[in-house]
């Protein structure tokens, strides 16, 4: 009998992303009763109230309604650099693999890679990759950092090491940019004001519709000169929409209700971490996990992550791999504890259909 989709007794737990968050009654409310107008004239009053809020709950001076965090951040990438530029961001960032490639296809710029065991910069590892430019090398005018970072679970920038990255980088007369996508989920894990956390940065990008749950956009804040340049790329982006106040609505919500409440999410997923440790036949780290991202490995079972997630689906859990031996879960607002103990019976029940992973000695 094929799962069923639409709330019945067989509805899957869904840990494939905090994207899959359905609206709240109070954000269908509000969409439904959107003042709205053309947001491409700027005459969309709910979008210019959430613009001005983000703005104000980011310290900065303006903020843009995009449809998505990709295009917020590639515009981001366009304000800070020219044609033929370097930007400097972690190996394993979402810009650096998740994103089709925009800083190259939109920006003319070249990634420098850094590597982190953490998914975290430290400003040592940044100072010593960028280029200077000259006669062969092409000059590293923007330096990305993803807070918190995805692939690597989680993790959240230690204040310290922004602090450190923006007074280096704006000693050398280079932007920072900071795809916050999680952003407020960093600011419940640190009990850091999310004001602190990018006081420094050249521009910020955070989703709405992650952990805060909004059924679609990003907003990207900087300076207002860059906010009004920024508005002309998501035209060009194709991201100029009309009557947004119906979408823009639910985001005002999301950000006065949600932010207090991520903290339920950390500690399900540290739940789930603690749980699947008893495992031996997974690897996976409890205190690893920071926020609401949790990923284990699956080496031992002899198989690859699209063939556990299949078995995972039978069993009504949904999951996602992140590479062909590591499965990523993550928490949100519609997972409950009870959820995250069906998910780790179906998690166990999964494991139990593949042989132990042996090691021949060739004799």
């Amino acid at each position: 009998m094929p799962l069923q989709y639409d709330g019945g007794p067989a509805m899957p737990v869904d840990l494939r992303s905090d994207t899959v968050t359905r609206p709240t009654a109070a954000m269908r409310a509000a969409m439904a009763d959107a003042e709205v107008g053309d947001d491409v004239y700027g005459e969309d009053p709910t979008v210019n109230r959430l613009e001005q809020r983000a703005a104000a709950i980011m310290g900065k001076e303006a903020a843009l309604f995009v449809p998505t965090g990709t295009m917020g951040n590639t515009i981001a990438i366009k304000l800070h650099t020219n044609h033929g530029e370097e930007v400097l961001c972690e190996a394993h960032s979402h810009m650096m693999d998740w994103e089709l490639s925009m800083m190259a296809w939109f920006s003319g710029c070249l990634a420098r890679t850094v590597a982190s065991e953490d998914g975290i910069l430290r400003w040592p590892n940044v100072e010593h990759a960028l280029q200077t430019g000259g006669p062969h090398h092409a000059a590293t005018t923007l330096i990305a950092i993803e807070n918190t970072h995805n692939m690597a679970g989680g993790t959240v920038y230690p204040l310290e090491a922004i602090d450190e990255i923006c007074e280096g980088a704006h000693e050398r007369g280079l932007k920072v940019h900071m795809d916050g996508a999680r952003v407020f989920n960093a600011s419940a894990a640190s009990r850091i004001a999310v004001d602190r956390i990018v006081r420094d940065v050249d521009s910020v990008m955070f989703c709405l519709s992650k952990g805060l749950g909004a059924p679609i956009g990003s907003v990207l804040a900087g300076t207002r000169k860059d906010i009004d340049r920024a508005r002309l790329y998501r035209k060009r982006l194709g991201g100029g929409m009309r009557q947004a106040g119906v979408v823009a609505a639910a985001g005002l919500i999301a950000l006065a209700d949600v932010p207090d409440r991520l903290v339920e999410d950390h500690a399900n997923a540290k739940f789930l971490a603690e749980r699947l440790s008893v495992s031996p036949r997974l690897t996976v780290d409890p205190g690893r996990v920071q926020t609401n991202i949790v990923i284990f490995g699956i080496e031992k079972l002899g198989c690859n992550s699209v063939e556990f997630s299949e078995e995972l689906k039978q069993r009504g859990v949904l999951a996602n791999g992140v590479n062909s031996t590591q499965m990523r879960l993550v928490t949100h607002r519609d997972v409950t504890r009870a959820d995250c103990e069906q998910a780790i019976e179906g998690i166990e029940q999964a494991i139990r259909r593949f042989r132990p992973q042996t090691i021949s000695t060739g004799q």
